[in-house]
Formats: C-alpha cells, structure tokens, sequence
C-alpha cells in the first residue's frame, strides 16, 4: 500500500452507547480514563496530532509518554508526503479528510458494521477491515462549501487487516482492541478512508454483542452513497418498518 499510514484516534475513541436515547450515536470517550464527553464536558485535542482526545490538561499529560510515538509519527508522515496538482497540500488534504471522517463518524462506524456482517460474524472483526477510496473536489475560490463536502465515495473493499503496513499503527490498534476485550467488547472494528495518497485509519471499539443495537443490512453501500453525496452528517434511526429501520 503506497497510501499514508495515518491513524485517526480521535474517531477511534468512539463507541456506541447503549443507555442513551440516541442509540446509534457514537460518543467520544478520553483515550487515557475512558471518561464518556457530555455537553457539559468538552474534549480537548492533542496540539501535536489534532486527533486524539483527552477529558482534562490531567489525562493529556499522563498519556503523553505513551502517545508521544504515534503523536510524532503522524505529523512526520503528513509532512513528509506529497500530493500532485489538482490536488491541496498533503497537510492540507489531511486535514481536510480528518474534518470528513469527523463528520461522518456514526456513519462510517455503522458502514463498517455492516460491510464486515459484525451482527451475525462478530469474528469478522478480527481479520478484515473497511477500505473506504474517495475522491476529492478542490472548492472553488467563491464555495463556502464545508471540508466533508469535498469528497464523495469512489468505492468499497473489504481487505484483510494486513492492508495496513504501519507498525505503529497497528499498535495503536492493538491497544485499543485489547481494551474492548477487557470491557467486554468483541474488538476495534476498522476503517481505512483513502484519497490519493493519503489515508486515515478509523478504528471503533465495539460493544459487547447485547449491547449493540444495530440492525443487519445489505444496502449500507447505499445508505454510505446517499448520506455522503448530499452532505447529510445527521445519521440516525427516525422511524421504523416491516422493512427495517429508516436512517434519516
């Protein structure tokens, strides 16, 4: 893979939240306590990386040591590529993509659900993973169109975890798939967004099976199309039918 290891903590601290009334939502949780954000308490994001997240100036500053490799590793590779005309700066562009994949979190976390059958082959989670390859519209001089605009959905694959060549990459994913497991998760579900040369890896730790509220569907290919295409970063269930439930 020539694409740009990137890792993306901040969507990776996401999981869905079971006792919530908005079900499919991902909520962000501090990647040194586990601390869940509510309205009433904002994150703050690493300076380094700008990706991961932290509850308190405490929690940032005990996780450092071990964030540190993978803090300096990011802003290496995002400053060490390059991306050819008619394309941004790769800092640019990585920027840019962080922004959509932020945008899109819940919907890119249920995509991969779907895409790997975790409802009904939750070992799924262990051997493959999403591969996601967009492709980018440069904003005109005039547009106020927002970054997650800028992309839309070239096409899917299922690839094997292997896809990902970085070490420490993996490594960050490994500690938070032995995380999961010990709260009793079936594992880090992940999705690799592409752009060019660039790419972002999105892993989601994912609840124990009982807990997950997701409803199985072949159409999520669509359903990733359409939200996408009309800029639409709401995701969540607004009605349900004979046919299954209606994401609005």
């Amino acid at each position: 893979m020539a694409a740009v290891g990137y890792s993306l903590p901040a969507a990776a601290n996401l999981f869905p939240h079971p006792s919530s009334a908005h079900k499919s939502r991902g909520y962000r949780i501090c990647d040194q306590c586990g601390n869940v954000e509510t309205p009433s308490l904002r994150f703050r994001l690493c300076g380094g990386c700008m990706t991961t997240q932290y509850c308190s100036p405490d929690c940032q500053k005990t996780h450092w040591p071990s964030h540190k490799p993978i803090c300096q590793h990011t802003q290496s590779q995002i400053s060490s590529s390059s991306s050819p005309s008619p394309q941004p700066s790769s800092d640019d562009l990585a920027k840019t993509l962080r922004k959509f994949t932020s945008a899109y979190a819940d919907l890119l976390g249920w995509a991969g659900f779907q895409a790997l059958q975790l409802k009904r082959l939750p070992s799924n989670i262990r051997q493959n993973a999403l591969l996601i390859q967009l492709s980018y519209s440069p904003p005109s001089p005039s547009s106020s169109d927002s970054p997650h605009r800028r992309f839309t959905i070239h096409s899917t694959h299922i690839v094997p975890r292997t896809y990902i060549p970085d070490p420490l990459v993996n490594q960050d994913i490994q500690r938070r798939e032995d995380r999961s497991r010990r709260n009793g998760g079936i594992g880090t579900l992940v999705v690799i967004l592409q752009c060019g040369d660039i790419s972002q890896v999105m892993p989601v730790e994912v609840d124990p099976p009982a807990k997950i509220t997701w409803d199985e569907r072949r159409d999520w290919k669509e359903v990733l199309v359409k939200f996408v295409s009309e800029g639409r970063t709401e995701f969540k269930p607004v009605s349900t039918t004979k046919f299954g439930i209606v994401y609005g």
